[in-house]
Formats: C-alpha cells, sequence, structure tokens
C-alpha cells in the first residue's frame, strides 16, 4: 500500500460523474488496486451520511435511495483494505494533540491512521492536512 484514500476522494468517485472525478481516475488507473486503502474513519463518516438520509427521510423512496446509498458504501469499501484506528493511531492522535494540531478531530483520526501506516493521504484538504507533522498529503482531482 502507497495510498490513503480520503473520504472526499471516496465521495468524488461515488458521484460517478464530473471533472474531479475524471482526473482522480486518471490517477487511480496509473496504479494498481494494491497500492490504495481506504480506513475506517471514512467508512464511519459514509455510514452515518446514509444512516442519517434513512432516518430523517419522510417518505419511501429516500428511504429505497437510502439503504441503496449504504449498499454501495458497502460493496466500494469491500474494493480494497480498510485499515483500523488502532492502538498505534492512537498514540500518534494523542500526539498530535498534545502538539495542539488545529486539525478536526476526524481529519486527524485520518491524518494518524495514515501516518501509523506510511502512507501518503489523497484529498482535496490539503490545507488543513498540511498542518500535520510529517504527514504527506496530495490532491488527486486537480
Amino acid at each position: 500500500m502507497k495510498y490513503l484514500l480520503d473520504t472526499d476522494h471516496i465521495s468524488i468517485l461515488q458521484r460517478r460523474a464530473g471533472p474531479d472525478r475524471a482526473a482522480l481516475l486518471a490517477r487511480l488507473t496509473d496504479h494498481p488496486i494494491s497500492d490504495l486503502a481506504f480506513f475506517i474513519v471514512s467508512f464511519h463518516e459514509q455510514v452515518l451520511g446514509a444512516h442519517t438520509l434513512i432516518t430523517r427521510t419522510q417518505n419511501a423512496a429516500d428511504v429505497i435511495r437510502g439503504y441503496r446509498l449504504l449498499s454501495e458504501i458497502h460493496k466500494g469499501f469491500s474494493a480494497a483494505p480498510v485499515l483500523p484506528f488502532n492502538s498505534q493511531a492512537v498514540e500518534i492522535f494523542k500526539s498530535l494533540r498534545s502538539q495542539q494540531v488545529r486539525v478536526a478531530t476526524m481529519d486527524l483520526r485520518i491524518a494518524a491512521i495514515a501516518l501509523s501506516n506510511n502512507l501518503i493521504l489523497l484529498t482535496r484538504n490539503v490545507r488543513d492536512f498540511g498542518k500535520v507533522p510529517g504527514l504527506v498529503s496530495e490532491d488527486w482531482t486537480a
């Protein structure tokens, strides 16, 4: 593995259209699937989004859409390894917190997983992730 896909890159792939998706796909096709990984935090974020859609909906069509989205999330995350937020990531997370790195909690967890696995984070949010010492991030949609 070399690259960890941030939630924003995963969402772009799920849209199935647009220039950002085309740029991302062009870069991804240069790499074997074995170079790529997802992480459990992104899975968590995506499932929460689908759950919110399902629980807040007022009609059957949206419930169906919500469950279809949940199914697509499940299928998409089975395409590559899903890395855990494990004890090594927890220690890196704590260290980053003690350094007062000003990044949102979920993003700091993502950074900790990337750092603990020595991976490059693929994200559109290079500005915020650039605040994390030692983290290498790239935007493949540009």
